[in-house]
């Protein structure tokens, strides 16, 4: 069963790939960007974070009793967020947005409290690093197999030709699911790293 699930969700992402690549392309200009505007002293992007962050210290999260509780409690919030990029997906468009301001925001927390470069120093860039990964892994898979799926609709390719539902390939659906599967555990890892990690 496993094997057969494991070849199932490798075909998935064989057949997503183009739609989770555009994704990923976007995190990727984006989280530069933000990046850049904050190294360069950007004093929007650098109040934006500063907002950010102030804001995040009175959240859901950060205001949890314990690190395991602020674990359980970002991951809650990252999969509603992965949940909705692809049910956006299946809209084709309408992820991206978000997908560009999330990539913006993972980009200009790449400076601290003081404005100094979470990137200088090897423990706080591997940290920074590690947990934006992983996040972004999770959220670009999750929205480029919505997108893959909602490309159904409008186009044919042979090997979702058979059964529709609402217009759809049930087949590309299904591979929303099994990529979706993966995403879960992921998303997950990403909280518990970022709360629990000893880089902290």
């Amino acid at each position: 069963m496993f094997a057969q699930f494991m070849a199932d969700l490798i075909r998935a992402l064989r057949r997503a790939r183009a739609t989770i690549i555009a994704v990923a392309i976007t995190y990727l200009f984006s989280l530069t960007t933000g990046i850049f505007m904050v190294h360069s002293g950007n004093e929007f992007a650098l109040s934006f974070r500063d907002r950010l962050v102030s804001e995040a210290q009175s959240g859901s999260v950060l205001t949890q009793a314990d690190p395991i509780s602020m674990a359980v409690a970002d991951f809650s919030g990252n999969l509603r967020g992965a949940v909705s990029d692809a049910l956006g997906g299946l809209g084709v468009i309408f992820p991206f947005p978000f997908v560009a301001y999330r990539g913006w925001v993972g980009g200009i927390v790449s400076v601290d409290s003081s404005h100094a470069s979470r990137l200088l120093y090897p423990v706080s860039a591997a940290y920074y690093l590690s947990v934006l990964i992983l996040q972004l892994i999770g959220y670009t898979l999750a929205a480029g197999a919505g997108v893959n799926a909602g490309l159904s609709f409008w186009r044919t390719r042979p090997e979702y030709s058979e059964k529709k539902w609402l217009g759809m390939s049930t087949e590309a659906l299904f591979d929303l699911g099994r990529i979706f599967v993966i995403v879960i555990p992921i998303l997950l890892l990403a909280s518990l790293w970022e709360f629990l990690s000893p880089w902290r």
